[in-house]
């Protein structure tokens, strides 16, 4: 799915890059950090903590725009190639950062085949499709639907753990996915082809991230948040390589805007913005660190309107508000 987007584990298995990237792995990241929130509730707040936190929402909130910049019609980049370009510039960065620090780079069979099946999952799945779809849809509607990564999370969880939801659970994702409908009634509405794929993409994408999330959290390797995410990302950009010999996509011929957008996603989205994450769970209570997930899409829409001009109307106000409220009830109610 904006960048960067990560597993639901007890430690943080996804840069957090993408957009969508994102949201499904660092919820649960806050679900292990929640005994020791309330002791840490009433201490005075992290002002290190705080600017990483600030990191955290303007860079994961812009990487939708970022995606839009790099793959828009004119910007020379293939979604899939950029895709591909962007997973694999992070994991070098991230698995020679591992080696230089000395962590265990060398996975075993067993660490490969979660880290193959995860990584296609979260990266092709899940930002992939977000990046294909942004080629049509608006930086602000992807980030929006995107932001029901936790709702497909619960959903998910729910068939795999065969449990039905408590009502006030059930309420929250019935709510969420009320946002979703009208976030999407106007381009279902208006029946151009082009933009309903786009829509179906963005509708898809986080439930291949929910699902690679959840079953990733089922089995927790001995390894770094590092070397994990660095795994992650290069599997994905083996699938990445197969759909762009699939697809047949030509040879990049980026603009100069979209190299900015594509670095800017590489190393700010991947690599910058997810150490800053990293640093608030180890500084900041979990309430105040989840609040990542009703923060981004906002900062994403803004922008969006802000430097692309992209529209805002009274279904994304609305949609807007009813998918955060779900996301909310589903943090406050979940199991």
């Amino acid at each position: 799915m904006g960048d960067d987007r990560h597993n639901l584990s007890d430690t943080p298995q996804q840069v957090k890059t993408a957009p969508f990237q994102q949201v499904g792995q660092r919820l649960s990241l806050t679900r292990g950090l929640e005994t020791g929130s309330a002791m840490t509730a009433s201490r005075e707040l992290d002002r290190r903590g705080l600017w990483h936190l600030l990191v955290v929402y303007l860079v994961w909130g812009s990487t939708y725009l970022a995606i839009r910049v790099a793959v828009r019609e004119g910007a020379g980049f293939p979604p899939f190639f950029m895709a591909g370009m962007r997973v694999t510039a992070a994991a070098a960065i991230l698995l020679g950062w591992s080696a230089l620090r000395g962590e265990r780079v060398r996975l075993t069979r067993r660490e490969f085949v979660l880290m193959l099946g995860s990584g296609l999952l979260l990266w092709v799945g899940g930002n992939g499709l977000v990046t294909w779809a942004e080629i049509h849809a608006d930086s602000g509607l992807a980030a929006l639907l995107v932001a029901s990564i936790p709702i497909w999370f619960e959903l998910v969880a729910m068939v795999t753990d065969r449990r039905w939801p408590r009502p006030r659970l059930a309420g929250s994702i019935l709510i969420g996915f009320a946002g979703v409908g009208i976030l999407t009634w106007p381009v279902l509405r208006a029946g151009v082809r082009a933009d309903l794929m786009a829509v179906a993409a963005l509708l898809a994408a986080p439930l291949f991230w929910a699902i690679g999330s959840v079953w990733f959290q089922r089995r927790k390797p001995d390894l770094s948040i590092r070397v994990i995410s660095g795994w992650q990302q290069l599997c994905g950009a083996l699938g990445f390589a197969v759909l762009v010999l699939l697809r047949s996509e030509p040879l990049p011929t980026p603009t100069g805007e979209a190299w900015l957008a594509w670095g800017y996603l590489v190393l700010f989205g991947s690599v910058i913005a997810f150490t800053s994450y990293m640093s608030t769970l180890r500084l900041l209570p979990a309430a105040v660190v989840s609040t990542y997930a009703y923060a981004n899409p906002v900062i994403a829409v803004f922008l969006g309107w802000l430097i692309l001009r992209e529209q805002i109307t009274g279904y994304t106000l609305a949609g807007a508000l009813l998918i955060i409220a779900g996301v909310a009830g589903i943090f406050n109610n979940r199991d």
